[in-house]
This record gives structure tokens, C-alpha cells and sequence, in this order.
């Protein structure tokens, strides 16, 4: 066994909050920030839909999630498998935002298309290494104090690469405002070189063997002990819809606003400092909540209130370009999202045996978006077809689904989760 121990101490839990500044900072850049540069620019609604795809390699990245749990290549090996793969790919996700820095969305389309894409895969790539650090760094019982770091830094990022950078589009241009989010991405690359390396285990997987032992060991013996579980179908359809509504709202939120005709200032204030600290108030109900009523509990309680910060879609859209009806929206949006998403990561983290965490965490992160990410591309055309009210109607009510799933998961399962049967090795 090589590296350092479980993490202990306020250093190791400082480096969980900027790891999660880095994984949190690109997401927004090839979604809102990106949608509210093509609204403005006079790009359709249908072919801003169409970017929700754009984010494919955050649902397949559990392809090349084993990769990861390899040495790394030449001297980088030398820094570990974690720091080794995150340096060469923190690089290179700085160097994609510059890319799309140089970019125009209507001179060259495809090249911000491209530049966005490779955003998403080294973004993707990030958040394996990040996770896997995460996982293997901190003793069980600080898991769950280290998830609400990341999450912190996560929701700080998106306010940066959100709000952040729409009111410094309006100072400096586009151009200047993903130049600022690439210098803003090296703070990741600064959080990697001072994190430790951690113990690398002695587990289920082989050291050798080809690539097709390789595969069966490290993604479908993973998949096979997740599925193999009670109740596992009812599971992953829940991972699959519970924040689908919320999601094709917010692929359609930048162009909404910009058809209510909200300024590009008035969007960034609302998406500003009220946004974050309603975030960051989301994320510490979500602590409480779990531990007073239960995991299972506490995410049916996100999910309604997800659906009535919802319904201020259709509250704004009656109120027309009110300044602070977009600010209490997106207040009670960011305190919503952030209750949802921190319990909804600390459920799938639980979902992981401990013989395959870093690999079913990918598998089920991977997951989570994919009807999104297949049915969000199709976002501009419903909205076009069907006109806001109908399309954000529709959308509460893909709310309910999940919401469904989990009550006939409690019913079946009182007592929490599926059993987990026996460890693979140990079956006939």
C-alpha cells in the first residue's frame, strides 16, 4: 500500500471545497453562460436546445473511468494515479476554455461546438479523478463532511462561471469573460499540486491481465454487484428521473429570460450573491434534513420543493421583465437545486459497495443524466412548438415520476436502502 492515510484535519476538507471549485466552474460554461452568449448573439432556440448534448461525455464517462485506475503514462506516474491524471487534465480543460474564448457562435459555430465538447470530456474526466480522491482520502466518517465541501466550492464555481461571468461579458465582452474563467480553472491545477496522494488499496480488481479482463473487473463486475441488489431496477429508474424536470427547465432558463427581455445585468444579479448564499443555505438544510428525517425522506421533500421553485417559471412569465420576481425566483431555484443535488449525491454515494465506490459512483453519476441529456435537445423545439407556460408545465409534472419511484422504494424497503447481497468473490 502507497500513500498517505485517510485524511483528517481542516487542510485536507480546505482542498475538498477548492477540488469542488474546479469541478463545479466548467459545467455552466457549456450550458446557462453558454446559451445566454447564443441567445444574445441571435442563435435559434432550436440549436440552443440542441447544446443540453453537448454535455454527453458527463453520462459516458464510465467508459473511461477505468482508465483513471491506472498508472498514469510516462513521469506522471511518479505524482500517483490521482494527481497524475488530474494535472495533464486540469491542463488541458484550462486550454479548452481558451478555445472557446477565441470562438464566435456566429462566425465559427462548429469551433465553439468543438471547443465546448472538449470542455465537457476534460470536465467529465475531472470529476472521475476528483471523486475517486475524494473516496479513497477520507475516512467513512467524514464522507459526508467532505461531500459538503466539494458541494460548497461546486455551488461558489457556478455562481463564477454563472453570474460571474455574464456581468463581466458586459464589461469586457464574451471573449474577455472565458479568458477569465480559464485563469479561474487553475486553481484546480493549484488544489492538485497541494493535495496528497492517497493510499491505493489492495482491491478487487487485477494489477494485469489484457483489456478485456480489465473491462469485466473494473465496469461490469461493478455493474453486475449494483444490479444484482433488491429493488436495483426501481433504483436506477429513480437515479435516471429525479431531477429530470428541473433539468429541461433550466436548459431552456437563459433563452426565457432573454424572450421576457431581461437585461444581461439584471440576469447576472439574480444569479449572484442571493443566489449563492440560497445555495449554500440548500446545502446545509440538506445536513439537517437527512439526519432528522432519513435519506429517502429528505429527497421527496427536495423534489417538491424543486416543483414549486418551479412554478415561478410561470409566475415570472405572468409578471413579465420584473427585476425582483427574477430575483426571487432564481433565489428560491438556487436553495432548491442545492437541497436536491447534496441529497441526492449523499444517496449515491451510499448506493456503492465498498469493494467498487470510485467505479459505481462514476457508473451512477453517469446515469443521472442521461434522459436529460437525450430529451434536452429537444427542449428548444417543445418550447417553440408549445410556448412557455405548456412546455414549463410539463416540466413540473416530469417531477413526479421519481417522487413516485421513491415512495413504492420506502413502502418495499422500510428499513432504507436494498440489502446488498454478498461480495462477488465470496458467491458460488
Amino acid at each position: 500500500m502507497a500513500g498517505e492515510p485517510p485524511a483528517t484535519g481542516r487542510r485536507p476538507l480546505a482542498l475538498m471545497g477548492l477540488l469542488g471549485f474546479a469541478s463545479g466552474l466548467p459545467l455552466l460554461l457549456t450550458f446557462f453562460t453558454l446559451q445566454q452568449w447564443m441567445s444574445e448573439s441571435g442563435v435559434s432556440l432550436r440549436a440552443i436546445g440542441l447544446t443540453a448534448s453537448i454535455g454527453l461525455p458527463y453520462l459516458l464517462k464510465f467508459l473511461w473511468a477505468p482508465i483513471l485506475d491506472r498508472a498514469p503514462p510516462g513521469a506522471l506516474a511518479g505524482l500517483g494515479r490521482r494527481r497524475g491524471w488530474l494535472l495533464p487534465v486540469q491542463a488541458a480543460l484550462t486550454g479548452a476554455i481558451l478555445l472557446m474564448a477565441v470562438s464566435d457562435p456566429n462566425r465559427h459555430p462548429l469551433a465553439l461546438v468543438l471547443a465546448a465538447l472538449l470542455l465537457a470530456f476534460c470536465s467529465a474526466t475531472q470529476d472521475v479523478a476528483i471523486d475517486a480522491w475524494r473516496i479513497e482520502s477520507f475516512a467513512p466518517r467524514l464522507q459526508a463532511a467532505a461531500l459538503g465541501c466539494y458541494v460548497w466550492g461546486y455551488r461558489i464555481a457556478m455562481q463564477v462561471s454563472g453570474a460571474g461571468a455574464i456581468w463581466l461579458a458586459g464589461r469586457i465582452g464574451w471573449h474577455g469573460a472565458y479568458v477569465a474563467m480559464a485563469f479561474c480553472s487553475l486553481l484546480g491545477l493549484l488544489a492538485t499540486l497541494l493535495i496528497r496522494e492517497p493510499a491505493r488499496l489492495v482491491g478487487p480488481h487485477p494489477a494485469g491481465g489484457g483489456w478485456d479482463e480489465q473491462l469485466r473487473a473494473r465496469v461490469v463486475a461493478p455493474l453486475r454487484d449494483l444490479l444484482a441488489r433488491p429493488g436495483s431496477g426501481l433504483v436506477v429508474a429513480f437515479v435516471l428521473l429525479f431531477n429530470l424536470g428541473t433539468q429541461l427547465a433550466d436548459t431552456m432558463a437563459a433563452p426565457f429570460y432573454h424572450a421576457l427581455g431581461f437585461s444581461r445585468d439584471a440576469v447576472a444579479l439574480a444569479n449572484g450573491l442571493p443566489a449563492l448564499a440560497a445555495a449554500l443555505c440548500g446545502a446545509a438544510a440538506s445536513a439537517f434534513c437527512v439526519a432528522r428525517y432519513g435519506g429517502s425522506r429528505t429527497l421527496i421533500i427536495a423534489a417538491m420543493v424543486q416543483m414549486a421553485s418551479m412554478g415561478l417559471y410561470l409566475a415570472l412569465w405572468q409578471a413579465g421583465p420584473v427585476t425582483a420576481m427574477l430575483l426571487a425566483k432564481v433565489t428560491v431555484e438556487g436553495f432548491a437545486e442545492a437541497l436536491a443535488t447534496t441529497t441526492f449525491l449523499t444517496y449515491l454515494s451510499r448506493l456503492c459497495s465498498t469493494e467498487y465506490t470510485a467505479t459505481q459512483y462514476a457508473l451512477l453519476s453517469s446515469m443521472a443524466p442521461i434522459a436529460w441529456r437525450t430529451l434536452g435537445g429537444g427542449t428548444g423545439i417543445a418550447a417553440q412548438a408549445l410556448g412557455w407556460p405548456v412546455f414549463f408545465s410539463g416540466a413540473i409534472l416530469c417531477a413526479l415520476p421519481g417522487i413516485l419511484i421513491m415512495l413504492t422504494l420506502m413502502r418495499r424497503y422500510p428499513s432504507g436502502l436494498p440489502p446488498r447481497p454478498a461480495p462477488l468473490a465470496s458467491r458460488p
